[in-house]
């Protein structure tokens, strides 16, 4: 039952992530794979007026 809960919120996040066009075209950098991955865990939550974002964020460089 819990899972069924867990599937049905993370559905309702992809569904908003989708309305927002967020997968029209190929995220660019990590901001937006970040904003696309708090919009879905937000889930139902969009519904109610969240609107999650992410601004730039910077990967560390790999060691030599």
């Amino acid at each position: 039952m819990f899972s069924l809960l867990v599937l049905a919120w993370l559905l309702a996040g992809l569904v908003a992530a989708f309305q927002r066009d967020y997968f029209t075209d190929t995220p660019t950098n990590c901001g937006d794979w970040g904003t696309i991955a708090l919009t879905v865990a937000a889930g139902p939550l969009n519904y109610l007026g969240m609107n999650p974002k992410v601004g730039e964020c910077q990967l560390p460089e790999p060691s030599q």
